[in-house]
């Protein structure tokens, strides 16, 4: 079964200990678009400048990635964000942001994409999320969303009141804290699934990524990478290959939301080998399955 996504796409300018990369292709919903095109067809939709690069646009078609719901904003600029990541990788500073076409993008689904049942509202204002779900035919199979410090503190109204539409959330643990007060990741966890989606993921870089459902907490840490170049997309990439296999499977058996966070974890070690989409440009659905079944031997025990 295919996948929607909701999301940014951007141009970046990236700083790192190893270099530096300006005006790359990035955003969101283009990280998790590629990451989940290994394992499904992806619908994008998100609205870009005319400024917007068309050989950014050949390469996601090319890809085969389905931009019907990607709209060009006349006269507009493309969303920019242009950060700088200390050297233990773990922190970044922003050092600009330009929402551009984004402050305005209301979205309108072709109708064609108003039947697809795995949805993922990618990091984007809580208000465009749920339009894109007031637009579905009717109630999709899976809708799992993400989303970030600057909508907690901006939007938070627009997310509360989201969050019971969701099956799903995905957060970091800075972002869980502060949405609940808590300190604690499990009462952190399991607070925002009060909050409606049944279940929550709790993402800790480099350490990993806890699951919370009704069964309890599931721990899996992150795959072990020594050549961390870039990490910006590592979290659009890790949804994206989480919700790719989730779709593919299509099956909802137990145990296949553990292995698809697992597929997630693998798919994100590709993406912060280089900057912006270069490893994952470079990689095939064999080198991530050779890695997931590394992956379960190191935690075999």
């Amino acid at each position: 079964m295919s996948v929607l996504v909701v999301g940014t796409v951007a141009q970046d300018t990236i700083e790192t200990p190893f270099g530096s990369a300006p005006y790359v292709l990035g955003g969101s919903a283009t990280f998790f678009s590629w990451a989940a095109s290994f394992f499904t067809p992806v619908h994008l939709v998100g609205v870009v400048g005319e400024d917007f690069p068309p050989q950014y646009q050949r390469l996601l078609a090319e890809r085969g990635i389905d931009l019907t719901g990607l709209k060009t904003q006349p006269g507009g600029k493309t969303f920019y964000w242009h950060g700088r990541y200390l050297p233990d990788m773990n922190q970044r500073e922003t050092l600009e942001v330009q929402l551009n076409v984004i402050a305005d993008f209301d979205p309108v689904l072709p109708p064609p994409l108003r039947q697809i049942p795995y949805v993922f509202l990618a990091n984007i204002n809580p208000w465009i999320q749920a339009k894109i779900l007031s637009q579905m035919e009717q109630r999709p199979k899976l809708v799992v969303a993400d989303t970030m410090d600057f909508w907690i503190e901006t939007q938070r109204p627009g997310l509360i009141e989201l969050l019971p539409k969701l099956d799903g959330l995905v957060l970091n643990d800075g972002e869980a804290k502060l949405l609940t007060g808590e300190n604690n990741l499990i009462r952190a966890g399991e607070k925002v699934r009060s909050m409606g989606p049944k279940f929550v993921i709790v993402k800790k870089g480099e350490h990993g990524s806890y699951l919370l459902t009704k069964d309890g907490p599931f721990l899996l840490p992150g795959y072990p990478t020594a050549n961390v170049v870039d990490p910006t997309g590592a979290g659009d990439s890790f949804a994206g290959g989480m919700m790719g296999y989730l779709a593919a499977d299509g099956s909802g058996a137990p145990g296949s939301l553990r292995r698809a966070i697992a597929y997630g974890s693998v798919v994100a070690s590709i993406t912060v080998e280089d900057f912006g989409l270069e490893s994952l440009k470079r990689a095939h659905r064999a080198d991530i399955d050779h890695r997931l079944e590394d992956y379960r031997k190191m935690l075999a025990f």
